[in-house]
């Protein structure tokens, strides 16, 4: 297993035109499967990618948005559900540093070779030819922006709008903000307390981006009694992909630990808590318990 770090991953900048930014491909280097994590920072009055909008991702992140803008401060979250309109960033003064939470599937692009097209239903785009997206992006000019609007859109919300959950220890992010296929929480453990119970998912996958603080991971394996632990600092990225029988934790250190927790939502998801004897069906709104819990062989 492998810890990504916002500040020591390596990076590299797309610079065409309008757009300039800084990449960091956390999600891939911590080695997520289906899901993604990026930082993106985007240069003062520069864009961070061609307004795009997604045909089945669910993303959360000056905000252009079908051809409005809308100020974004730190500690906003954006959600950008698919097929909503097209959508990108501006930096203003000083640039704008976010993080990316999105779901990484399948684009369904059908190939007809004969053709010379990609088709995507009711959209088709022609293969391989002329210049890469983002140069045409940059020979098409910035997009025009016009000065903020008064109020911002329901897929804006700021943290403090947020209630907070569970004695004021978490709160839903992108339920607030309107995501429907990913979760995205904000997460304070004080020294000394305790988060969610180890557990591991068949089908979801997690990612956790340690925000302030300091900790421990736990990971514990089919029938361990005792957790290997990895110590977490500021900045980390750890993924949980689904269907490995190691349940995971994250524990507090001396000073505390924040974090953001992001994941998919999977109606056909069993999560299991080893140390309870429990398992959770959310698609059913049921748990089952059970004193004695037998691993299967390993194949």
């Amino acid at each position: 297993m492998k810890i990504a770090n916002l500040h020591d991953s390596a990076s590299g900048e797309f610079a065409v035109g309008h757009i300039k930014a800084v990449w960091r491909d956390l999600g891939r280097e911590a080695g997520t499967r289906s899901v993604g994590l990026r930082r993106i920072e985007i240069s003062e009055d520069h864009f961070s990618t061609p307004a795009h909008e997604h045909g089945g991702d669910e993303e959360e992140g000056l905000l252009w948005q079908d051809g409005k803008t809308y100020a974004v401060h730190a500690q906003d979250c954006i959600v950008h559900r698919p097929k909503r309109g097209a959508h990108t960033l501006r930096g203003g003064a000083g640039g704008l540093d976010v993080v990316v939470f999105a779901q990484r599937l399948d684009p369904s692009l059908t190939a007809l070779p004969r053709a010379g097209i990609a088709w995507s239903f009711p959209r088709w785009v022609e293969l391989g030819e002329g210049d890469w997206p983002f140069a045409r992006e940059a020979a098409a000019g910035p997009p025009e922006c016009p000065p903020p609007e008064a109020e911002r859109p329901r897929n804006v919300v700021a943290l403090s709008e947020v209630t907070p959950i569970l004695d004021g220890r978490a709160r839903r992010l992108g339920m607030a903000a309107g995501a429907v296929a990913t979760g995205l929480n904000y997460v304070v453990l004080p020294a000394g307390t305790e988060g969610a119970p180890a557990h591991c998912h068949s089908l979801e996958e997690e990612i956790f981006l340690v925000l302030d603080g300091d900790g421990v991971l736990e990971l514990w394996g089919p029938g361990e009694r005792a957790p290997d632990e990895h110590p977490l600092r500021a900045g980390d990225a750890i993924s949980r992909p689904p269907g490995t029988g190691v349940a995971h934790a994250l524990r507090p250190g001396a000073h505390g630990l924040t974090y953001l927790a992001y994941g998919t939502r999977e109606p056909g998801d069993m999560c299991f808590y080893p140390q309870q004897g429990r398992v959770s069906l959310r698609g059913l709104g049921i748990a089952l318990r059970s004193p004695e819990i037998d691993y299967l062989p390993r194949l």
